[in-house]
């Protein structure tokens, strides 16, 4: 097992000079990482093919392959990621807070600091190596990466060219390191390395952000599976309905946010059910539908019935799940329930039902007549994003730079003692 104390006073030790390096020097290096990772794409497209040759080769499918694989695209994304990361202002250092207490002669402001050593645990999705990298990178934290085995050959390429980069840059090469042992027993271990790891941050499916919220004894945030519902209310416009969920649920089926569950409200469903299966079935989707949806839908291809699961599962594949209910409250009722708390969407013409459902759904991020693939770091204008928090401490919804950082009160006298 990979002595993981090692990795930890490494990246101590980096964390506590990056607190010392400028900002230009930060931003000169995220650039230089930008430039190397472009420069070395044909060797981490060659790591990269060695992954997806293995995951072809175990049957894995079709959209764990889409997001595995680095195309020159996908690398010029990634490395265009890096250089808007250093365009952006860093909150590191901000005064959040300052009061004067006169009558005791001292001076308090509260500043934004870095957290210091972040761990992040994801899966296959190379990307996130680069991301983490970054946006950890600008607010001045080391981080430790810990990936999934399928992608092992394509996170060693990425994470080499950025230690690279790094040094070229006059910045200690342990502000970024990987965990290479993929065992679950060093997994558990690295959720346990309080005296190292300040935050730890799992991105993947259920199983591991339950594994982390099981075993980790460093401060963890959340970040969650996406069980995301749009509820078409019955003053929907339906060709509006049906456009915003073909994008929710097929512009990328292995997102986060890509649109899992369909509500829809009992008084249009007979008009706007038809439509939204004609427009999905442009992608053969297949509809798994409850017992009123079902009626609707009976004997069209790709239609079978609902199981109560089915309404709990985030699927990250051509499938979505329907249910019919009688009313907004059930709509409501039946989303907070089965939902993960991470993005929901209402279509409707009805101003006070969508006010209705914006205040009453407990998710992260709630729309109005919108699709849930908006849930992005770069479309609220935070950059890069390190995941989706869907729990209610410190971060919610895309973390960006600032859920990156925590605060310090710095207390200044001359000579001061409480009176």
């Amino acid at each position: 097992m990979t002595d993981l104390t090692v990795l930890g006073t490494e990246a101590k030790n980096a964390a506590a000079g990056l607190n010392k390096t400028p900002d230009e020097d930060i931003n000169a290096a995220l650039k230089r990482a930008a430039f190397m990772l472009k420069a070395n794409r044909e060797e981490l497209k060659a790591a990269n093919s060695v992954d997806v040759e293995n995951a072809k080769i175990k049957g894995l499918s079709a959209a764990f392959i889409d997001r595995l694989t680095l195309t020159d695209k996908v690398i010029d994304s990634i490395a265009e990621g890096l250089d808007e990361i250093a365009a952006l202002h860093s909150p590191v250092g901000e005064t959040v807070y300052e009061y004067e207490n006169k009558e005791q002669g001292i001076k308090i402001v509260k500043k934004k600091v870095p957290f210091g050593v972040v761990g992040i645990i994801f899966e296959s999705r190379p990307n996130v190596a680069a991301d983490a990298f970054g946006l950890c990178l600008k607010t001045k934290n080391a981080v430790i990466l810990k990936g999934g085995s399928d992608a092992l050959e394509s996170d060693r390429a990425i994470v080499k060219v950025l230690r690279a980069a790094l040094t070229e840059s006059g910045i200690d090469e342990n502000a970024v390191s990987l965990i290479e042992d993929t065992s679950r027993e060093t997994a558990a271990a690295f959720m346990r390395l309080n005296k190292y790891v300040d935050l730890l941050i799992p991105r993947g499916g259920a199983g591991l952000i339950k594994a982390a919220l099981e075993n980790a004894t460093v401060p963890i945030i959340e970040t969650g599976t996406g069980n995301c519902h749009i509820f078409v209310d019955e003053f929907a416009d339906p060709e509006m309905a049906a456009k915003v969920i073909f994008n929710a649920k097929t512009q990328r089926y292995s997102v986060c946010n890509a649109c899992e569950s369909l509500v829809i409200h009992e008084k249009i469903a007979e008009k706007v059910l038809p439509i939204i299966y004609d427009k999905l079935s442009e992608k053969s989707v297949e509809i798994r539908c409850d017992e009123k949806s079902l009626a609707i839908l009976n004997g069209k291809k790709n239609v079978v019935p609902a199981t109560e699961e089915d309404f709990y599962t985030e699927y990250g594949d051509a499938i979505i799940s329907v249910k019919v209910v009688d009313s907004l409250k059930g709509a409501i009722n039946h989303i907070n329930e089965h939902s993960t708390r991470h993005s929901e969407s209402i279509i409707t013409e009805n101003a006070l039902n969508a006010e209705t459902f914006l205040n009453s759904i407990d998710s992260a991020c709630v729309y109005h007549n919108a699709s849930t693939r908006f849930s992005d770091g770069f479309i609220f204008g935070l950059g890069a994003e390190i995941g989706i928090s869907t729990q209610k401490l410190h971060a919610r919804g895309p973390m960006g730079l600032d859920a990156l950082t925590t605060t310090k009160y710095i207390v200044k006298g001359d000579g001061a003692v409480r009176k």
